[in-house]
């Protein structure tokens, strides 16, 4: 055994004595050629090269016949040769022993790659200097990986910003939300009380005014969020937009807008009204690039995705929505922020900054993305991607809601914990003909029950302190009373969820026809949507536990 271990290592032993006994000039020539994933060269004292090893040859792609006597500054690209950095870099070696850089580098055949370049200043015992020694290797792999990571987490910084404004902006909207039902609220109620002073009215009038422009900031504001409940259904768009093309053009003047959309878009499921005000934010978004005219196109397409213009974490098959101008462009450092709830270029009095965040917010709530490109004076495009859907695109509804179910005395409890909105939803139904009574929370409501009170209607608010929400009381009441007509209402919205029964939701700020509207649905069973938009609440066939409790802004 001891001799097999000696004969074992006979072999190298002898490897090693024939090295020693090589020159010193001859061991660094070896060294030299066996490395061969970078380049390794010397240059003479003028920067000329005057040696290459195997490693120079695969990365530079010459041999050494062909670059040996020739300056180094050749493997530069020709803007850092015209700017001298070859000299700029042996001059530093040279002061300082050794520079240090990363930058693009050419090979023989003219194709460039990301180098890292190291020059160290060789020089001889007294201290003369000799030449240069050259180390290049080529990080393109490790860059691009870098800048693939950098991207990802600009990216995750962004949705967590977002997602954290989406929060902000849902809980600033309830909040806001129950202040313009007061305020509108008893604004009808006083205006039926002054029917015949003219100047009461007129304040009124602007009361109204002020608070449906504030209702349509809150719709931007939960639409961003996430937090408004959307009524999708089946569409075409080709149609869908047709329809609503009057809309569009009423809003531009000296500006052509061209819609070109093939009849065999897919179908997407969306709520169409929503879609409507995101393409009316971004027609008037447009305008404002185009003060002097010039054109809009609102183009679709079908496409499979990911694909490289497309956002990274979509995969499937969706239409492409483009709207395209040919306005002033979006400066690059701007383009980013575009989304962004209350940015913009605008003057302040001009625009609440929230038209494209609202379309950011409709194309995500719809399970879908946005993104933009520009380039200054050459205009901006904008793109929806919206999932295919395979179902059958769903007809217009038809229907005449101007007969209205009347209150006749009957009963309605309210469940409201915010007694001023209380107060002016009582009032509201007042105006309808009908007898209330008011229950303060979910339980409150159950207990009425419970003692026999009868009620011909339900009107709940859905975000309320306790174990109990009002989605949780629908569903509780539903059990015990199958018959019993629903009616919720909310200031932030929730998504839809797997259900088996369905609640009808007004979203806050809401007015009397508004009410009237949702009541008279209620009750028939049937008829067309209100005009504010009511939508069927999907929940869980369970009661919910968690508490429920009004957000609060911190």
């Amino acid at each position: 055994m001891p001799a097999q271990c000696a004969g074992g290592r006979g072999e190298p032993l002898r490897g090693m004595e024939t090295i020693r006994q090589m020159t010193g000039e001859r061991r660094f020539q070896l060294l030299l050629e066996a490395v061969t994933d970078c380049a390794i060269y010397m240059l003479d004292a003028e920067g000329y090269i005057v040696s290459w090893n195997a490693g120079a040859k695969n990365l530079k792609r010459y041999s050494a016949d062909q670059i040996v006597g020739q300056h180094f500054s050749v493997l530069y690209n020709d803007e850092d040769r015209s700017a001298g950095m070859p000299a700029r870099a042996l001059e530093a070696a040279k002061q300082q022993g050794k520079w240090q850089a990363e930058g693009l580098r050419k090979r023989k055949d003219g194709s460039l790659f990301w180098a890292s370049e190291d020059i160290n200043a060789v020089r001889d015992e007294h201290g003369a200097l000799l030449g240069f020694a050259n180390v290049t290797r080529d990080i393109t792999e490790q860059r691009q990986a870098q800048q693939a990571l950098d991207k990802s987490q600009e990216q995750l910084g962004y949705l967590r910003k977002m997602e954290a404004l989406s929060r902000l902006t849902g809980s600033i909207a309830h909040n806001f939300n129950n202040l313009l039902m007061i305020i509108g609220g008893h604004a009808q109620t006083v205006k039926g009380l002054v029917k015949n002073h003219a100047k009461g009215l007129r304040a009124l009038d602007a009361i109204e005014i002020a608070t449906k422009r504030g209702a349509s900031l809150t719709r931007h504001m939960l639409s961003f969020s996430g937090r408004r409940q959307l009524n999708p259904e089946t569409a075409d768009l080709k149609s869908l937009i047709e329809g609503f093309g009057w809309l569009l053009n009423s809003l531009i003047v000296n500006i052509r807008l061209t819609v070109e959309i093939p009849q065999d878009v897919w179908p997407v499921e969306i709520d169409a009204s929503e879609l409507e005000l995101a393409l009316v934010n971004m027609v008037l978004n447009a305008r404002e690039a185009m003060p002097q005219g010039g054109s809009i196109t609102i183009s679709a397409q079908n496409v499979h995705l990911p694909d490289p213009e497309s956002p990274k974490h979509l995969t499937g098959d969706f239409v492409a929505l483009r709207i395209a101008d040919t306005g002033s462009g979006i400066p690059a450092e701007v383009l980013p922020k575009i989304f962004d709830p209350f940015f913009t270029t605008k003057e302040s009095n001009r625009s609440a900054g929230l038209g494209l965040s609202q379309v950011y917010g409709f194309a995500m709530q719809s399970r879908g993305a946005v993104g933009a490109k520009s380039e200054t004076g050459k205009g901006t495009e904008i793109t929806m991607f919206l999932p295919r859907t395979t179902a059958a695109p769903a007809s217009i509804r038809s229907g005449d809601d101007s007969e209205l179910a009347s209150g006749a005395g009957g009963q309605v409890l309210i469940v409201e914990d915010d007694a001023e909105v209380a107060e002016v939803t009582a009032s509201l139904i007042d105006q309808l003909g009908y007898k209330w009574r008011l229950a303060m929370d979910a339980e409150d409501a159950l207990r009425a029950f419970e003692r026999g009170e009868k009620f011909d209607l339900v009107f709940s608010d859905v975000a309320m302190p306790g174990a109990m929400d009002g989605l949780g009381l629908a569903h509780a009441l539903r059990r015990r009373y199958p018959g019993l007509p629903i009616l919720l209402a909310s200031g932030l919205t929730t998504p839809n969820e797997a259900a088996a029964e369905e609640i009808l939701l007004l979203p806050k700020p809401y007015g009397l026809d508004d009410l009237r509207q949702a009541i008279n649905r209620v009750l028939s069973k049937s008829g067309p949507a209100p005009a504010d938009g009511g939508n069927l609440v999907r929940f869980p066939n369970k009661q919910r536990q968690h508490k429920a409790a009004k957000p609060e802004i911190h």
